[in-house]
C-alpha cells in the first residue's frame, strides 16, 4: 500500500525516535509521528511522505500508552521545546537511558558496557537558566515565544514551564514597550525589522537577572525607554542590547552594548561561583550540573597529585571543580571571550593551579605534550553536540593518559567518538551515566569513564 500525503491512517507506534518522535509502520513503510508513544495506535494524516519514510500528525490516540501524561503547559505539541511532555517523568528517563545504550551498540559497537540509570530532577520544572526568544509579528500584531517544531513559525509565549518564573514579567514588559514605541520585530524572510531576539539569563544561585535584546542594526535609539520599562522589574542587574545585522539564524551577533547596570551577571554551582556574560557559555540547568560535575569528578579519582588537561572548557566550570581535587589543570577552548570569562572566574574563587589557554583543543593539547613537557595523568573532554576532533582522539591514544573522562551532550557522538579512542584495545569503558540535564525534551547529557588498560 502507498502512503499518500494528506490521507489519514490507523497505525500502531511501535518506537520512539532520536528526538523523541513515536515510529509506526504502514505495510512497511515508516512513518514518524511526534506526541505518539510507544505502545498507542492512533489515527494520523501524513503530511510529508519520501520514498521510504514519512512524517505524521497525530489526529486522535485511540489507545493511549499506561505511561501517557497530560501535559501542564497549553502550548505543549505546538511549540518545538518540550517533546515529551505528554510522557511520565519516569518513563522519560529510562527511554533516555535506552537512548544512550542502543548508541552505544549500534554505533560504538559496544555490547556489554555497563550504563547506569539517568540521574533526574526531583521537580522537573522552571530549571532553565536561559531562554531565548525570537520575536517577529503577523497581522495580529507580534509574536513573541518559541519556534514550532521543525520551522521557524512563533508560537506565542511568556510563561514557559521549564523556564524561569520571572521571564512572564521581562517578555509582557518588552513587549508593551515595543507597542507604545512603534518598535518592529525582525522580519527573517526581508532581513527588515528591529527586534530579532530576547535573552534572558538568570543566576539561580544568586537571583541576578540579566535581558539581552538581539537587535538589527548597529545602533538603537530606544535605550533609555527599554531601561524604564525594565529597571525596576526584580532583581534585573543588567540590561543588554546585542547587535547583531548579519542575514542569517545566528542568534547573537558578536557585539554588545552594556545600556544599564552591569557587564556580567554572577551564578553559583556547589561553592564555586561564576560570571555569567551576554556571550557565554553555561550550563543552563544548574541544579543537574552540579550532578553531572561531580560525576565527572567522581570519574577522574583525583587524589591530588594529578596533572590534568580540561580541552573545551568553556568559562572554566569543569576545569575549577577539577582544581579543587588536582595538582595543576590546563583549561583549553577556541571562545576568547569564554577564556577571558574563566580567568576571572579562577581569581573571583581564589583558584590558583588552574591555567587557561586560548585555541583549540586539537592545537593546544598536542603543544601542551610536545612542546612543554606536560604528560596529563587525566583528560577531561566536553566538546559541543558534533564531538572530538579526530586528530584529538587519536593524540589522546598517544599521550596515554591514565584516565579519561569524556562529558557529552550527543550520546550519537559520545559513542562514535569512544569507538576511536577505544581502538586496539588500549582502552576500556569502565561506566557510563546519563544525566537529564534538558527534562522534558529527547536530549540527555552523559558521562563516560575510560581507563588505560596496564
Amino acid at each position: 500500500m502507498a502512503v499518500k500525503k494528506n490521507e489519514i491512517y490507523n497505525i500502531k507506534i511501535t518506537d520512539i525516535g532520536t528526538h523523541a518522535e513515536g515510529i509506526g509502520k504502514i505495510d512497511g513503510y515508516t512513518l514518524f509521528v511526534k506526541n505518539t508513544l510507544p505502545g498507542e495506535e492512533a489515527r494520523v494524516v501524513a503530511v510529508k511522505t519520501n520514498k521510504s519514510y514519512g512524517y505524521g500528525r497525530a489526529l486522535e490516540i485511540t489507545k493511549p500508552s499506561p505511561y501517557r501524561t497530560e501535559p501542564l503547559c497549553p502550548i505543549a505539541g505546538k511549540c518545538g521545546g518540550c517533546t515529551l511532555q505528554h510522557m511520565e517523568y519516569g518513563a522519560q528517563l529510562e527511554y533516555k537511558r535506552n537512548k544512550v545504550l542502543q548508541n552505544l551498540k549500534r554505533i560504538g559497537g559496544f555490547e556489554d558496557i555497563e550504563v547506569g540509570p539517568v540521574i533526574g530532577m526531583e521537580t522537573p520544572y522552571n530549571y532553565r537558566n536561559k531562554a531565548q526568544y525570537p520575536v517577529g509579528e503577523d497581522k495580529n500584531g507580534i509574536n513573541i515565544g518559541f519556534y514550532s517544531l521543525g520551522s521557524h513559525k512563533i508560537v506565542n509565549c511568556s510563561s514557559c514551564i521549564i523556564g524561569s518564573k520571572a521571564n512572564g514579567e521581562i517578555i509582557r514588559a518588552i513587549r508593551g514597550f515595543m507597542e507604545k514605541n512603534g518598535i518592529s520585530a525582525y522580519n527573517e524572510e526581508s532581513g527588515k525589522g528591529t527586534i530579532r531576539h530576547i535573552l534572558i539569563r538568570e543566576g539561580f544561585g544568586t537571583g541576578e537577572i540579566m535581558v539581552c535584546l538581539v537587535v538589527n542594526g548597529k545602533s538603537f535609539k530606544y535605550k533609555n525607554e527599554l531601561i524604564k520599562c525594565l529597571k525596576n522589574i526584580k532583581n534585573i542587574r543588567s540590561v543588554i542590547i546585542n547587535y547583531n545585522s548579519t542575514r542569517s539564524n545566528v542568534i547573537m551577533g558578536g557585539r554588545c552594548e552594556t545600556v544599564w547596570g552591569e557587564d556580567c551577571i554572577t551564578d553559583s554551582i556547589g561553592d564555586l561561583t561564576f560570571n555569567i556574560s551576554a556571550l557565554s557559555f553555561f550550563q543552563v540547568n544548574p541544579k543537574q550540573t552540579y550532578k553531572l560535575y561531580s560525576k565527572a569528578l567522581e570519574f577522574a579519582q583525583l587524589s591530588g597529585s594529578e596533572t590534568v588537561i580540561d580541552a573545551y572548557c568553556g568559562i572554566g566550570s569543569i576545569s575549577l571543580f577539577l582544581a579543587q581535587k588536582a595538582r595543576k589543570v590546563y583549561g583549553i577552548e577556541i571562545v576568547g571571550d569564554a577564556i577571558a570569562d574563566a580567568k576571572i572566574n579562577a581569581e573571583k574563587n581564589g583558584i590558583k593551579n588552574v591555567e587557561f589557554i586560548e585555541g583549540k583543543a586539537e592545537d593546544i593539547v598536542p603543544k601542551l605534550y610536545n612542546e612543554k613537557g606536560v604528560k596529563p595523568d587525566v583528560i577531561v573532554v566536553d566538546p559541543p553536540r558534533k564531538g572530538c576532533a579526530k586528530s584529538l582522539l587519536d593524540m589522546m591514544r598517544t599521550i596515554a593518559p591514565r584516565k579519561i573522562v569524556y562529558v557529552s551532550c550527543d550520546s550519537a557522538t559520545l559513542a562514535r567518538d569512544l569507538k576511536i579512542l577505544c581502538e586496539g584495545g588500549r582502552y576500556n569503558i569502565d561506566k557510563v551515566r546519563p544525566v537529564d540535564m534538558f527534562p522534558h525534551t529527547g536530549h540527555v547529557e552523559c558521562v563516560a569513564a575510560v581507563s588505560r588498560k596496564e
